[in-house]
């Protein structure tokens, strides 16, 4: 009789020193539902959209300061061939960059031509890379001595950015309340810099 007390006093112990598997269950589930909460609350797409927008937006605000530089130097904007802007750069046609803008992706001369003069790094394009050149639009021109340049912005907290107010049709600023970031509802504004 004496070994089956020890033996069951021996199991007795056992079992009070480990978790039993309901325990276990339940503090994954509560694990697992902290981490859904955490990730909800950081939107992990939102943050990549975020530092995305932050690139686009310090490549913009290089070369809208690249111009402003080479303008300065020069006396005439990058895109001008000639002094009067008569013939242009890239096969733009008209004495103003059209409605809609140019893309900086399709003006590859035009960036070589303020990387030549100094203003940018010679390698400037494949650093901003591709996408984020394909993003930026200019809109201005040599009669009017104004750029803007801009981009579109995809993180909800930039398209909320209150200077986020210039349409995309035209470059230029929006009727009050239009965009989002002045109070309006229009998804299609622009963020840029004049």
């Amino acid at each position: 009789m004496k070994k089956f007390n020890k033996g069951f006093a021996l199991n007795e112990r056992s079992k009070s020193k480990g978790f039993t598997l309901i325990e276990l269950l339940i503090v994954i589930a509560l694990l697992g539902a902290l981490a859904v909460a955490l990730l909800a609350a950081l939107d992990p797409f939102e943050q990549l959209k975020k530092g995305t927008d932050t690139g686009v937006r310090n490549t913009v605000a290089e070369i809208q300061g690249a111009i402003i530089r080479y303008y300065g130097v020069k006396n005439q904007m990058p895109w001008c061939v000639a002094s009067d802007c008569t013939t242009w750069r890239d096969s733009l046609t008209s004495q103003d960059l059209p409605v809609d803008g140019v893309k900086a992706s399709d003006i590859p001369n035009t960036i070589i031509e303020i990387s030549a003069a100094g203003e940018l790094k010679a390698d400037f394009s494949t650093l901003a890379g591709a996408t984020n050149m394909g993003k930026i639009r200019l809109f201005g021109g040599n009669t009017t001595l104004k750029v803007e340049v801009c981009y579109k912005p995809t993180a909800k907290s930039f398209i909320n950015d209150p200077n986020t107010k210039f349409l995309l049709a035209t470059g230029a600023e929006a009727p009050a309340l239009t965009c989002k970031g002045q109070g309006g509802t229009d998804l299609t504004c622009l963020w840029c810099i004049q």
